[in-house]
C-alpha cells in the first residue's frame, strides 16, 4: 500500500478584510517618554519584487529597557501606556512603516546588558513557520557588546541595522529581503 503526500500548509496568505483592528503601527502614543522614531521599508523576494502580503509583528522594551511584561522584573520605570508591540501588514507594494520608541537597553542572558534593539516576526505566504529577527540602531555603543550581533558574520550584520535619515532625525529605513545577496539575517530560538 503506499500514501499520498499531502500538502504542506503555510502561514499565508492573509486576507485584509476586518484586519484593520488587530494592526497597530502606532506603537508609541504623543507625549510618551523615550525618542520617538518612524521605521519604514519593504519586504523582498529574491527578485527584489515587493512581497504584499506580509505581516510583522514587533515587541520591545521601554525607553529605559523594561518590557511590558509580568517576567521583567527589573526595577526600571514601566509607562503603562506602552505595551511594546505593534502589528503593521504590508501593502500592495510591500512597504511597511510604523512608529515608536528608541528601546533602552536590556539584560541579556550573559549578563551584560544588550544593544538597543526590536524583536521582528515575520510571516507570511510561503512560510511553513513565522520567521524571527531583530534591528538594531546604527552607531550605537553597545552594538559592539551585544552577545547575538556579535554572532553574526561581519558582512551579515548590516542587514539587522536601521539606515538613519540624514535630513530626518528620528526616521529610519530597514528593508527585509527573503533571499539573495542582500537576505536578511533570520533568528532561531
Amino acid at each position: 500500500m503506499s500514501l499520498q503526500a499531502t500538502t504542506w500548509q503555510t502561514v499565508g496568505p492573509f486576507f485584509s478584510i476586518g484586519l484593520g483592528r488587530l494592526t497597530q503601527a502606532d506603537i508609541a502614543v504623543p507625549h510618551m517618554q523615550g525618542d520617538h522614531i518612524q521605521v519604514q521599508g519593504r519586504i523582498l523576494d529574491s527578485d527584489l519584487r515587493p512581497i504584499p502580503d506580509a505581516l510583522l509583528e514587533t515587541w520591545q522594551a521601554n525607553s529605559h529597557g523594561k518590557y511590558a511584561h509580568p517576567d521583567d522584573r527589573q526595577h526600571m520605570p514601566l509607562d503603562h501606556r506602552f505595551s511594546g508591540y505593534g502589528r503593521i501588514p504590508t501593502d500592495d507594494e510591500g512597504r511597511f512603516q510604523f512608529k515608536t520608541i528608541k528601546p533602552g537597553a536590556v539584560p541579556g542572558p550573559n549578563g551584560r546588558l544588550q544593544a538597543p534593539h526590536l524583536v521582528v516576526g515575520l510571516i507570511m505566504r510561503g512560510l511553513l513557520k513565522g520567521l524571527v529577527t531583530r534591528i538594531y540602531f546604527p552607531d550605537e555603543v553597545l552594538n559592539e557588546g551585544d552577545a547575538i550581533l556579535q554572532s553574526i558574520p561581519i558582512a551579515r550584520r548590516e542587514t539587522l541595522l536601521l539606515r538613519a535619515s540624514a535630513d530626518q532625525p528620528g526616521f529610519f529605513t530597514w528593508d527585509i529581503h527573503m533571499q539573495g545577496q542582500n537576505e536578511t539575517v533570520f533568528l532561531e530560538f
